[in-house]
């Protein structure tokens, strides 16, 4: 862990929850997130304590400054009580009270004791954050009414407010409803697990669809189980035993130059043939029938077809993204088409369990 003081030279993106800075640090001017929610708002002028650890490593993942402690005169930095008495980030410098929805002290406690099925909603689990506003775009495209809930889980950024994508999203009628679960924090609700938050997204938001997906960012290390993608295995499970109808995104791409990412992603591999123990829909794009006989070939040989079903989406036009901009990897979806129609076919096939409902 790195951890230098700064000083901030100005605000330059301000969010609800979020703000970006232009900061001085003893190696050159650089920029912070802060988290309005931990620390308190900035202000020009003031000392900052940075975790500047993942730019120090060059990572990508964590690839940024981040604002740990302000040192703004004063006894109180931050007072702000939540109402409810249950902690994220527990244990940590930085663990924060939330009114959880499940909470005794959350109005929605009595639904929440009652809640234990989906009902048959359909639930589109998905490996990369990235994928979520394609697949809001596919079940809008097909039912324009439908409520869609985003359930974000804390396998990669456990804050909301670093998504543009949601925002955007959010502002475009493209999500309905957000819920943060285990400990992800900053949704519209926040929710202690995936499985209560499926069912927070279902009987309190009034979803007819959930995405579930991890925060911007993954974790890859290039083993079988040491990655991101094992979550979307997870929700799977979740959604299964709920009653929901899980419906699975694949990671495609026909771009990226690491060869386990290539035609079907080893995270998808891993958490279709490996981790997710009850039976999906696994929406499969139209490609090009060289690179389709490729996915056809992965999926086959990760016994994928053991134990989930298959849904062809025939279309090949990406639905409408509301204005809301997508890239994966800094790529877009005339770099990587395999990778925008993968998720949007999830999106499609989940709007077309909906008329079953």
């Amino acid at each position: 862990m790195r951890l230098v003081w700064g000083h901030v030279d100005r605000v330059a993106e301000a969010a609800a929850g979020y703000q970006r800075l232009e900061v001085s640090t003893p190696a050159g001017p650089a920029s912070a997130v802060c988290y309005t929610s931990l620390t308190g708002e900035c202000s020009a002028g003031e000392r900052v304590l940075l975790n500047m650890t993942a730019v120090h490593l060059r990572l990508g993942t964590g690839g940024s400054h981040f604002v740990v402690a302000r040192d703004g005169g004063g006894d109180i930095a931050l007072d702000d009580p939540s109402g409810g008495h249950v902690m994220k980030l527990r244990y940590s410098p930085l663990q924060r009270d939330v009114l959880a929805v499940e909470s005794q002290e959350s109005p929605h406690h009595e639904v929440m004791e009652r809640a234990e099925d989906l009902r048959g909603m359909p639930v589109v689990c998905c490996g990369l954050h990235s994928q979520v506003p394609l697949v809001a775009a596919g079940i809008k495209e097909g039912a324009p009414d439908a409520r869609v809930a985003y359930v974000m889980t804390d396998q990669a950024s456990v804050m909301m407010a670093l998504s543009d994508l949601v925002r955007a999203s959010t502002a475009a009628g493209l999500l309905d409803g957000t819920v943060t679960a285990g400990q992800a924090l900053g949704g519209g609700l926040e929710a202690v697990t995936v499985h209560s938050a499926l069912l927070a997204a279902r009987h309190v938001t009034g979803a007819d669809v959930a995405i579930v997906a991890i925060g911007p960012g993954v974790v890859g290390t290039g083993t079988p189980f040491g990655h991101g993608g094992i979550a979307q295995g997870e929700a799977i499970n979740a959604a299964g035993v709920l009653g929901g109808r899980p419906i699975a995104a694949l990671r495609v791409s026909f771009a990226d130059t690491r060869e386990r990412h290539r035609g079907v992603s080893h995270h998808s591999l891993t958490a279709l043939g490996r981790i997710a123990l009850v039976p999906a829909t696994v929406a499969v794009p139209h490609l090009p029938d060289d690179q389709a006989s490729e996915v056809e070939a992965a999926l086959e040989g990760a016994g994928v077809w053991l134990r989930h079903q298959r849904a062809d989406i025939g279309t090949t036009q990406l639905p409408d993204l509301h204005g809301v901009s997508v890239r994966s990897m800094r790529r877009g979806p005339e770099d990587d088409p395999a990778f925008f129609l993968a998720a949007a076919a999830a999106g499609r096939a989940a709007a077309s369990l909906l008329t079953d409902l």
